[in-house]
């Protein structure tokens, strides 16, 4: 077999199946027994928030395709209608895996170690007098019942929002029931402490309101109650014509986001199917986009009993991340970014330094302007506040800001609108193109004359995720990769044709075309007889051209390693297509995020990190920057990090040719390995290295009487 004979399906992998598989992996995790308590919740609530998020992005893309009669097929052979009825068949099982791990298993397990999750009805008299109280002062008065008749129709829910559907019984006269709804306030808590000598307990707020419905419904026999949710497809689409700006059109968007098509109905398995029916018909979804979900819709709020003080025997043990940035004593980063480049890798390494690095550029006198890159901050960021302060001090401050930046738009126009506001020129975005590089650039006065100091990475500019993802930052003052920040920045902010670079790729300019030329150069080395090797690590992989020419390489003798944590659309060990590649996906306490791209290059290894994924949209239709990793030491770091990928026994799964995932055990000879674990022991390893070196002083004895 060749790739010109395998048909679609036995060369490809469909992308959305793919992820399912993916979020399969990580309820994989909250149901290993050998993983903390509190840390199994917490995959569990993460299994419940991207299968919300696929819904909103891929389920919506699929039928918005179905409604335009797009049938064109997908890299595996899938028509828009087979994708979706496979997709929908895996979700369900995958909802009830999630729902039975959860209810049969981690609740009872929280429950026995002193948090517990309880129903109103087992409560005692004295509980539920007291929430009834705790009900009519700090809830009835925020609820508002919502009739649904002819003269009142069905409210524009909220994407995500949780509901309590009413059936009441039919008025005087009249022959149908009837409908109401009440929202379960979003503002307030919906896990409701109560008193509990055992430890931590908690009623659900939907619970108490349904349990006094009655009052919210005076004089209307009440036939039954369910919670209900539904899930809007979350996609953009921004029409340039109209004269608005970018950012006006974006701020429309997000608000006409609220009408969008209903792509998932989600209802307590308790509800009859004279209240599901009627829910149906009113969002207008097919049946089969509804789930009936058997205990609490949204379990994103196990996330909240995940973050309860104390209980510390039930997580991971605390990370401690070492500081490669400053020796110490030595705290000045520009000191330190002039003797040596600094490589980072997050959140072994402390993000401290980039966060640093803003902070002294905003208040040193000698800093004359800081241009940036913002995709996804966090809420409450020093990185923002660093730069509003040092536009407030008159330095030339540009920040490029993506808007957007999926489920962050908002967030992104509220840093936008601040930045402005502080004297910042802020970009908002690229036409046509989603800016995803991570690229911050400082111009400091010297002595010696003007001087650039850059940071690249392939995370986001976010201080929160950078303690949960696995990210690599280079931050150097290398005066060739200072021209090519230069004219990266120059390209984005002003008319330009694709700039020339001598250090960094960028695309959608050179990527792609770099990416292809280093497959191509080690297929031919294997096609002569010279050791030939390509080691990747991405998020995703989904680009056809890319995908074909791996397997060419494969095919000539490349050993071709990849680590893709989540969608890879690539058929590994396939004869006659893809013998020598191996995929390895890896999901454990932190998330894998960092991009990094190895070839052996004849010995002379050349190693990459980048911000972009190997998805066509990374490539083609984003910004997106790859840089090199040079100096001996970082790229030795970087190397063994890639290869610890590979040597993982404990958290490692390896794709199959049909599709599945098996899970990488020790061999009976062989010691367990844990790739993060090793990590980070590696980083506290460097970091007292350099403690160490720098502690060292030699200090030449004078001769007796030598004065000089």
């Amino acid at each position: 077999m060749t790739q010109a004979t395998l048909s679609k399906s036995q060369a490809f992998i469909n992308r959305e199946l793919s992820w399912l598989a993916f979020n399969e992996r990580v309820l994989e995790e909250a149901a290993d027994r050998s993983t903390p308590l509190l840390e199994r919740v917490k995959f569990a609530a993460i299994c419940a928030a991207n299968l919300d998020e696929f819904f909103m992005v891929r389920v919506a893309a699929l039928e918005q395709a179905i409604d335009e009669e797009d049938l064109a097929e997908d890299l595996a052979g899938l028509t828009p209608p087979q994708q979706l009825e496979a997709v929908r068949v895996r979700a369900g099982v995958f909802v009830q895996a999630l729902y039975a791990l959860v209810m049969n298993e981690l609740l009872p397990a929280l429950a026995a170690r002193g948090i517990r999750v309880l129903a109103l009805g087992d409560l005692p008299d004295a509980r539920r007098t007291a929430l009834a109280a705790f009900f009519r002062g700090s809830v009835l008065p925020v609820l508002t019942p919502l009739a649904i008749d002819v003269s009142r129709p069905f409210p524009l829910l909220s994407s995500l929002s949780l509901n309590l559907a009413v059936l009441l019984e039919a008025a005087p006269g009249e022959s149908g029931r009837r409908l109401a709804l009440v929202q379960v306030p979003p503002g307030l808590t919906r896990l409701v402490g109560i008193p509990d000598a055992e430890g931590r307990a908690f009623v659900l707020l939907e619970d108490i309101i349904r349990t006094h419905m009655a009052e919210l419904f005076p004089g209307q026999p009440i036939v039954e109650t369910a919670a209900m949710r539904l899930a809007r497809d979350a996609e953009l689409e921004l029409d340039d014509e109209g004269g608005r700006t970018h950012l006006e059109l974006v701020e429309q968007e997000v608000r006409r986001r609220r009408r969008n098509q209903v792509v998932r109905l989600e209802v307590e398995a308790s509800a009859s199917k004279e209240l599901v029916d009627l829910l149906r018909q009113q969002v207008d979804v097919d049946p089969a986009a509804v789930y009936e979900v058997p205990g609490p819709l949204d379990l994103r709020v196990l996330t909240a009993l995940t973050e309860l003080p104390g209980f510390d025997e039930l997580r991971d043990p605390p990370l401690q991340p070492a500081d490669l940035a400053t020796d110490e004593g030595q705290t000045d980063i520009f000191s330190v970014l002039d003797e040596r480049d600094v490589l980072l890798h997050h959140p072994y390494d402390a993000y401290d330094p980039v966060a640093t690095l803003l902070a002294q550029a905003a208040d040193d006198p000698d800093v004359l302007a800081i241009k940036q890159t913002l995709y996804r901050a966090n809420a409450g960021s020093s990185i923002i506040s660093s730069l509003r302060r040092a536009a407030e001090r008159n330095k030339q401050v540009t920040v490029l800001v993506e808007l957007t930046a999926r489920f962050d738009e908002e967030r992104n126009i509220q840093w936008a609108r601040a930045l402005e506001e502080a004297g910042a020129h802020v970009i908002h975005g690229v036409r046509g193109y989603k800016t995803h590089a991570k690229i911050c650039l400082v111009v400091r006065r010297t002595p010696q004359g003007l001087r650039r100091y850059v940071h690249l990475g392939t995370g986001n500019y976010n201080e929160r995720t950078a303690r949960v993802y696995t990210d690599f930052g280079l931050m150097t003052s290398s005066q060739t990769i200072a021209e090519d920040a230069t004219a990266f920045f120059n390209a984005l902010t002003g008319y330009s044709d694709p700039p020339r670079l001598k250090k960094l790729v960028m695309a959608p300019t050179d990527l792609r075309g770099r990416f292809m030329k280093l497959i191509e150069r080690e297929r031919r080395r294997a096609e002569a007889g010279q050791p030939a090797e390509i080691v990747a690590k991405m998020n995703s992989l989904i680009d056809e051209e890319l995908i074909r020419a791996l397997y060419r390489a494969s095919e000539a003798g490349v050993r071709v390693r990849l680590n893709v944590r989540g969608i890879c659309a690539l058929r590994p060990g396939v004869e006659g297509l893809s013998r020598h590649i191996e995929v390895v996906s890896i999901v454990d306490r932190f998330l894998e995020h960092s991009r990094i791209y190895y070839f052996l290059s004849g010995g002379d290894e050349q190693v990459f990190l980048s911000s972009a994924d190997w998805m066509t949209r990374n490539l083609d239709k984003r910004i997106e920057l790859m840089f090199p990793v040079e100096a001996p030491a970082h790229k030795a770091t970087v190397i063994g990090a890639l290869r610890a990928m590979f040597r993982d026994n404990v958290k490692a799964r390896c794709l199959q040719p049909d599709g599945r995932y098996v899970r990488r055990t020790p061999a009976p000879d062989e010691e367990p390995f844990r790739a993060q674990q090793f990590l980070q022991d590696e980083a506290r390893r460097r970091a007292s290295l350099m403690r160490h070196r720098a502690g060292v002083t030699f200090r030449p004895e004078r001769a007796s009487g030598d004065r000089s």
